[in-house]
């Protein structure tokens, strides 16, 4: 038996941190511990929106398809798909042997039912598919063939097929009176994929255990268990790993506690260039954000090269838009500077001028280096005359907040990265009309020029001229200056080197499927 046992003094440890780690951690073959910073909200594939619920999602379920290393979308429930000349009509060929986690097979009717189930609820992905996709143009063909109609033309459809996560509807409507289930599968893995939720302490933990007969198969030494635990405290996280508990690290740790784990003898730092904006998303709708002059003074009051070389790993951002996207990226653009001087010149500019000049920004609290940036941004901005508020809030309560413009606070301190494989996901999800009210959005731009192009994009299948257009879509986001564009995240995560078999995925949290890792270290 692999076991990670706790020892009394950790425990302890532990406790006075108020993060206690049950003891049937020593159950399992083979456990690991990966420490989260934020809540896992939902595990309702319908309702999921950040990269905690994301992270319970890929595991917990499977799509249609999924995304490999290379961003490429390969089959995973799906075997093969066709496509209809006039690109309004995909069909899908179901394997034949994937089973959900009772055992019953997966059929077309639950494809069906899940998709038409997102679209009711009209949460989570949902706005993707809004004005696309009609109920009623989902068909089932046979048990294991099923079609979508799109309603116009949406080039990277494709793309967003492994967020339509399959769900088993016997299983709901067995167990649910309501309409869609919510109630269940708000506290149950009902899906196909890897592995099963075995336990979920809101606000702590959630354990995950392997599904031994998941139609995929499994690697040599798999993962057994996993024990997801939210601590932003960065000694806990230390301790985890200098007693041996932790198998992989959050993405969003000080740089101060990578520099130590790396320093472990039982661990690695991974580090990995990635498709993740930071960004300061400036709400446009309220004062004094409502100023491009006073948004473009916060921009040259950035001071880019201390926050990328000091406070957090990443190179410079020159629009809403990662290097890493090669065809669609623009490349005229350039990466912002810090220049006081011009920042005072814009606000000089700007109908607040003359003022006095106070906004509030906004930042996950508990997060040490966002407090840093909060910090570093409050003093340049003293400098030209601007009083900034800090408000920390939890992560959950930015969710609320960024729900209406005027509660969106004027600046806020926000990581997105691709939630599905496309240049699409990062300028519809962020910037487009139909996706406000949502904290990827809390720029609120709703500028008609910036939705028409976006919109003109989803309808070209021509990869040469859609990548032409996204490149407008970047200038004309750049200007209008709703962002302060921090850096293009590098990723850095903590493996024990009892771990393998983990590569970067350009697509939210995918990159965390358990099912492909392996535990290498011999029995003790």
């Amino acid at each position: 038996m692999k076991n990670m046992r706790i020892s009394t003094h950790f425990a302890m440890a532990l406790a006075m941190s108020g993060m206690m780690i049950a003891p049937q951690l020593a159950e399992a073959k083979t456990s690991t511990v990966m420490n989260v910073t934020q809540v896992f909200g939902t595990i309702d594939p319908a309702k999921i929106t950040d990269y905690t619920q994301y992270l319970a999602a890929v595991n917990l379920y499977d799509g249609l398809t999924t995304v490999d290393s290379s961003g490429k979308i390969v089959p995973q429930l799906a075997e093969s798909w066709d496509v209809s000349a006039d690109n309004l009509t995909y069909t899908f060929h179901l394997r034949k042997d994937a089973t959900f986690q009772d055992g019953s097979p997966v059929e077309a009717k639950d494809v069906v039912y899940s998709v038409q189930r997102l679209l009711a609820i009209n949460k989570g992905p949902a706005h993707l598919f809004a004005g696309l996709l009609d109920p009623d143009h989902i068909k089932a063909i046979d048990s294991h063939t099923v079609s979508f109609t799109l309603s116009r033309v949406y080039a990277p459809f494709l793309s967003t097929t492994p967020l339509l996560l399959v769900l088993n509807e016997d299983a709901i409507k067995a167990g649910s009176k309501q309409p869609w289930g919510e109630d269940i599968v708000g506290e149950k893995s009902l899906g196909a994929g890897p592995y099963m939720l075995t336990s979920w302490t809101r606000g702590a933990q959630m354990v995950i255990s392997r599904y031994t007969h998941y139609y995929g198969g499994w690697p040599k030494n798999p993962i057994d268990e996993v024990r997801f635990v939210l601590t932003k405290d960065e000694a806990t996280v230390k301790a985890l790993a200098s007693s041996g508990q932790l198998g992989i690290s959050s993405t969003t740790q000080a740089s101060e506690t990578y520099d130590a784990l790396a320093k472990m003898a039982g661990y690695t730092v991974v580090k990995t260039p990635t498709a993740t904006g930071f960004y300061l998303k400036l709400n446009t709708k309220v004062a004094p954000t409502d100023d491009i002059h006073v948004r473009r003074a916060l921009q040259y009051a950035t001071d880019y090269q201390t926050i990328q070389s000091q406070l957090l790993p990443g190179s410079p951002l020159a629009g809403p838009l990662a290097p890493v996207f090669a065809e669609a990226y623009l490349d005229s653009l350039k990466a912002p500077v810090f220049d006081l001087d011009k920042a005072k010149a814009e606000l000089a500019k700007s109908k607040y001028a003359g003022q006095k000049i106070k906004l509030t920004l906004t930042y996950v609290a508990g997060l040490s280096f966002e407090e840093d940036i909060a910090l570093l941004m409050q003093s340049n901005l003293q400098q030209i005359g601007v009083d900034v508020d800090i408000k920390p809030e939890p992560w959950n309560r930015i969710t609320e907040l960024a729900a209406k413009p005027e509660t969106t606070p004027a600046a806020t301190e926000v990581f997105y990265g691709p939630t599905y494989p496309s240049p699409d996901s990062v300028f519809y999800v962020q910037y487009h009309s139909q996706s406000a009210g949502t904290w990827a959005s809390m720029e609120w731009l709703q500028d008609k020029e910036v939705d028409a192009l976006i919109d003109q994009a989803r309808a070209t299948t021509d990869p040469q001229k859609q990548n032409a257009l996204y490149k407008q879509i970047q200038q004309a986001i750049v200007d209008k200056a709703p962002d302060v564009d921090f850096l293009v995240k590098e990723q850095q995560i903590a493996f024990s080197k009892c771990i393998s078999g983990y590569k970067f995925v350009p697509m939210q949290s995918w990159d965390y499927n358990f099912h492909n890792f392996t535990w290498t270290c011999p029995e003790k």
